[in-house]
């Protein structure tokens, strides 16, 4: 009997569906057989390179919890061995980071992934690395792989012109092995990862047939972009991280209710759990009405639900429509900072013109931009629109004596800490 996601879809059908299946190592009828067959065990990777996994890792995250619902055991590695010499860049080698810092990364993505992933084995492949001497991994895993293949992998190429060290260069050949030591000793016969894998991946399916003469499975998920073509997650250079610490849950709410239409349907179906049916007919509504953002909400509240539970997913939608209304009867200076964690803060601690506290806090670029939002009413402070450039801002104008709230236009936030 194939496993099934759903009522009326296997899950390698449910996969493909979603568009989550991009590159297959072998055929991918093979693969089939093994996502609808028996139960199985599969790793997913990630190298500790900050205390917190981040919204670019989500995909992933929910791709373990599909196979995972779909009775198979997710083994989640987390590379306190790799983080420490980087997995090669298109760019630039990576900052090596103290051991003392990979320490304390793989801890708190430890607690993200047992909260996240309940089912998952959690593995740090520096245990059976750190014994391993360097004779004995050249004789055992180095003798396997040409250097000719490794040259002829994408990101191996990439970097030539610019020179790569061999510190990054040997990166694939350690991916490899973890996926040898896990297919030995947790069973691990899948890998699977986002498609800048794909080198390192197939890599340790080739060693498994060599070293141990056994059949490995492998697949990658695509890459998530928005509309524009940078990578899902990235606002401003800055990352949405899942620890709600570091981005509050209504930051990561207010980034994906802005989806574009035309990439929403996509993120529905790679980072939702609705159902095929459920999801079309979600998308249906929003085709009818899309000034209403029906997608967008549906996806934002989803994902801030299973990130961070029911009640902060409704408290986001409660802080996000009040904010949004510039309405902010109800939410205290703390239920405002918690949820605008991420809008662009200052200090305010002289009394200006309007003109120069939106020029000062490059919340204008200039004082002729600053004139036309003020005249134009897009410049409103604590709910109220102000339309009168001489205003004098005093710290009176502050919530609780703590905070003035600044917004230009519809969407753009500014806080102003008294």
């Amino acid at each position: 009997e194939q496993r099934r996601c759903d009522k009326n879809m296997s899950l390698y059908e449910d996969l493909k569906w979603r568009g989550l299946i991009k590159d297959v190592a072998g055929e991918e009828c093979e693969l089939q057989k093994v996502l609808d067959g028996k139960p199985f065990s599969f790793y997913w990777g990630t190298d500790p390179t900050a205390d917190s996994l981040h919204i670019g890792h989500y995909s992933s995250l929910c791709m373990a919890k599909r196979l995972a619902n779909a009775g198979h055991h997710p083994v989640l590695l987390c590379g306190g061995a790799t983080g420490r010499i980087g997995d090669p860049r298109p760019t630039a080698e990576r900052e090596i980071i103290s051991e003392e810092k990979v320490n304390s990364n793989i801890e708190g993505i430890r607690q993200q992934i047992k909260a996240l992933v309940p089912s998952a084995e959690l593995v740090d492949n520096y245990d059976w690395m750190k014994d391993y001497t360097f004779l004995n991994f050249l004789r055992d895993i180095g003798k396997y792989i040409n250097v000719n293949y490794m040259l002829d992998k994408d990101i191996i190429r990439r970097r030539l012109e610019n020179g790569i060290t061999f510190a990054e260069f040997s990166y694939m050949l350690l991916q490899g092995y973890d996926f040898v030591h896990l297919y030995q000793e947790k069973n691990c016969i899948m890998q699977v990862a986002g498609s800048d894998q794909w080198g390192n991946i197939t890599t340790g399916v080739d060693l498994i047939r060599k070293i141990l003469d056994k059949p490995a499975y492998a697949f990658t998920m695509p890459l998530i972009l928005d509309a524009t073509g940078k990578k899902f997650g990235k606002s401003e250079g800055n990352a949405l991280w899942l620890n709600k610490e570091k981005t509050a849950p209504y930051a990561i709410y207010q980034y994906l209710i802005n989806s574009d239409d035309s990439k929403v349907l996509e993120y529905l179906k790679v980072f939702t759990f609705l159902s095929r049916q459920q999801i079309e007919e979600i998308y249906a509504q929003h085709q009818q009405a899309p000034e209403k953002r029906i997608a967008q909400k549906t996806l934002a509240w989803e994902i801030v639900k299973d990130l961070h539970g029911q009640a902060e997913a409704d408290n986001a939608v409660q802080v996000s429509e009040k904010l949004f209304a510039g309405n902010f009867e109800g939410l205290s200076v703390r239920d405002i900072l918690t949820g605008m964690k991420g809008v662009p803060t200052f200090k305010y601690e002289n009394e200006l013109s309007l003109v120069d506290l939106l020029v000062n806090n490059k919340i204008a670029s200039s004082k002729r931009e600053a004139r036309e939002f003020i005249k134009g009413n897009a410049i409103s402070i604590n709910g109220k629109i102000f339309n009168d450039e001489t205003q004098i801002i005093t710290k009176d104008l502050a919530l609780e004596n703590k905070v003035i709230i600044i917004r230009r236009g519809k969407k753009k936030y500014f806080l102003a800490e008294v």
